[in-house]
């Protein structure tokens, strides 16, 4: 099965509205009209109503870094469902390991603000990811079967399309050190046999996995070679509308 890649951007906490105005812009200015791939950006929420705007006419999706589970109350620091899709969002990432690692986010946790998002009709990205320490100890696989399984608890197949998964090893985020191309397919056919033993294949054909870590204009082409990898989720590239455009216009 062709699945349509996804080239997203995530901006962390970075730009004001002027600055994110001005990137937004530059993007839209360096994206075609594209049939075989679609490309995100998740600004901080302070902008996504701005971004919006720079945004509308383009194809390009909107997301959150973050989302609650309920549609209002008593949940200081939190953003509902409908206040992102209110702000002009149509997309959650969820579960990103600076959420798990900085911020103690569990599975169950991560499980809730997932479904969540998926009852009010957003796409919602599911991170996953190895530390060091567990990749050197071999448990990578049972890491991330644990995050997958916790992460996916009573999602129904009939939401998978919209969910997108995105493998980010802690340990290649930021630090300028990218897992081979080898490694990542590997990784990610075993993630796509997971969710088939899960739901079913044709449910895991349809899946999109993306990888994010240190993902730059420099290795994008081979990672975006291989069978398995549907896509990237970009930190640190993404900031800048000249590295971000070369990465979306991969070859």
């Amino acid at each position: 099965m062709k699945r349509k890649a996804l080239i997203a951007g995530n901006w962390k906490m970075h730009m004001t509205v002027l600055e994110g105005c001005r990137l937004a812009a530059e993007i839209v200015a360096s994206c075609k009209d594209y049939t075989d791939r679609e490309v995100l950006l998740a600004p901080p929420c302070t902008i996504i109503s701005e971004v919006s705007h720079i945004l509308a006419g383009s194809k390009i999706i909107l997301s959150s870094h973050n989302v609650c589970w309920e549609e209002k109350g008593a949940f200081t620091g939190e953003i509902s469902p409908t206040m992102l899709q209110d702000a002009g969002a149509s997309c959650a990432i969820v579960g990103h390991s600076e959420r798990r690692q900085v911020f103690f986010e569990s599975d169950e946790v991560i499980n809730k603000r997932l479904k969540g998002a998926l009852a009010f009709g957003l796409m919602g990205i599911l991170c996953i990811g190895e530390t060091l320490e567990e990749r050197e100890a071999g448990n990578t696989q049972a890491v991330l079967e644990r995050q997958v399984r916790k992460g996916l608890a009573d999602v129904p197949a009939s939401q998978m399309k919209q969910v997108v998964l995105a493998y980010e090893p802690v340990w290649a985020i930021g630090t300028g050190v990218t897992a081979s191309k080898e490694q990542v397919q590997e990784t990610h056919a075993a993630l796509r046999q997971l969710i088939s033993e899960i739901y079913e294949k044709d449910i895991a054909e349809g899946l999109r996995i993306l990888y994010g870590g240190s993902v730059k204009a420099t290795n994008v082409d081979e990672l975006m070679s291989q069978q398995d990898i549907d896509g990237a989720l970009v930190g640190g590239a993404a900031l800048d509308s000249i590295s971000f455009a070369r990465i979306i216009n991969f070859e």
